[in-house]
């Protein structure tokens, strides 16, 4: 007998974390394995956000806070979307939360009910679709690819709109393409949205930071799209703060409220010296981290020029993240001593064992067509990784 419930078994695992930990088990053997599946930057914690949690803990926030969060933490995170982005939340409009990750899965908990359609731009996010299907959502994938630069047109986001539409889900700069909307990509789109007031839009800027060619534009800052946007953002990529667990979220008073009782069930409030380290980081001009963001952009140009060198390879010009998504569906059908390469988790397996070089297949993703290479890591990493990948795919037939 077993008792477990059929919505955990029904959920697939995180991809990327699954790749990882294949790649970590072949570490553990002594196999020299470069792992570019995780999202995750290879810099440190900048050391002015690291003063600031040491401040904390010698001043002994070591309490409960407040579900949402820190009063001051509100309010600077209020500043800040003010100041980056134009967008205009109150303190009460605001949720903390530990990650990013928190902050969706409480947006989607508070607003979508059974059968409730959520258009998905794809390639999406791993967890996006996990995240609707757990909350008994129908996910509506937008399919995209290379020559478009992965963006939907929107004529696809009225086609795709019906009266069963609850929510647009994307996440821009994008993980897992690195493609990024401009301003006037946002607006087009935005006027599709104005015809449809009932389609609530959710933002994920988690890679704000990290874009390369032009400014970040939201969304929400649109006026007539303002009451019904939800801006996600945290400190994870752009601050190289991703085991602190510290992302949040602005929204219409009724859906930040409603987070606000969902959290307070699951998790109550973010770490207390997460919190007072976030009130720095939030307060910096984001000048502060650009070198984190030109030392991504070097190790793309880096990556694509490589990749381009490697047969029957197809990418796009991403323009932030630090992702890039190949075509490799050319080496489908292709096999290595009896073993056929069917998909892209088969290519991703014999890519991991035979080049041991870690990613993630692109069907995560929803693209079975790709795969994913993260490229948060040294350029000589990135040479050896291309090198090795380049050779494992050439003793395919």
């Amino acid at each position: 007998m077993s008792f477990l419930s059929s919505r955990v078994e029904n959920l697939a695992e995180s991809e990327t974390l699954a790749m990882a930990r294949l790649g970590n088990e072949l570490k553990e053997k002594g196999v020299n394995v470069i792992n570019m599946s995780l999202g995750e930057p290879d810099f440190k914690t900048p050391d002015f956000v690291k003063t600031a949690a040491k401040e904390a803990i010698d001043k002994d926030f070591s309490y409960y806070t407040a579900v949402a969060g820190y009063k001051d933490l509100l309010e600077g995170i209020a500043a800040k979307f003010k100041r980056d982005n134009n967008l205009e939340y109150k303190p009460s409009d605001i949720v903390v939360s530990t990650g990013a990750k928190q902050s969706i899965i409480n947006v989607i908990m508070a607003t979508i009910n059974s059968g409730d359609e959520v258009i998905l731009p794809a390639p999406y996010w791993v967890s996006y679709s996990e995240m609707i299907r757990l909350n008994d959502g129908v996910v509506v994938p937008l399919e995209t690819d290379y020559k478009s630069d992965f963006k939907i047109s929107p004529q696809q986001l009225e086609k795709a709109i019906n009266p069963k539409t609850k929510m647009f889900l994307f996440s821009n700069p994008c993980n897992p393409t690195g493609t990024m909307y401009n301003e006037k990509e946002l607006r087009a789109l935005g006027e599709v949205f104005k015809r449809h007031p009932n389609v609530l839009i959710v933002s994920d800027e988690i890679y704000e930071h990290i874009s390369f060619e032009e400014k970040m534009f939201s969304i929400g800052s649109i006026p007539e799209l303002k009451n019904r946007t939800v801006t996600v953002n945290g400190l994870s990529k752009g601050f190289a703060m991703t085991g602190w667990r510290l992302g949040f979220l602005g929204a219409p008073s009724e859906i930040a409220k409603a987070c606000v009782k969902i959290q307070g069930q699951f998790t109550s409030g973010a770490s207390s010296i997460s919190q007072r380290a976030a009130i720095a980081a939030v307060a910096v001009d984001p000048k502060e981290v650009a070198h984190m963001r030109e030392a991504f952009k070097k190790r793309r140009d880096l990556l694509i020029s490589l990749m381009k060198e490697v047969p029957h390879i197809k990418v796009n010009n991403p323009g932030g993240a630090f992702y890039l998504f190949p075509e490799v569906s050319y080496y489908y059908g292709k096999s290595h001593g009896g073993t056929v390469i069917k998909d892209g988790k088969d290519l991703c397996m014999y890519l991991l064992n035979h080049g041991h070089v870690a990613m993630t297949p692109g069907s995560a993703f929803g693209a079975p067509n790709y795969i994913r290479l993260s490229y948060a890591i040294s350029e000589e990493q990135i040479k050896d990784a291309v090198s090795r990948i380049k050779q494992a795919l050439s003793e395919l037939n």
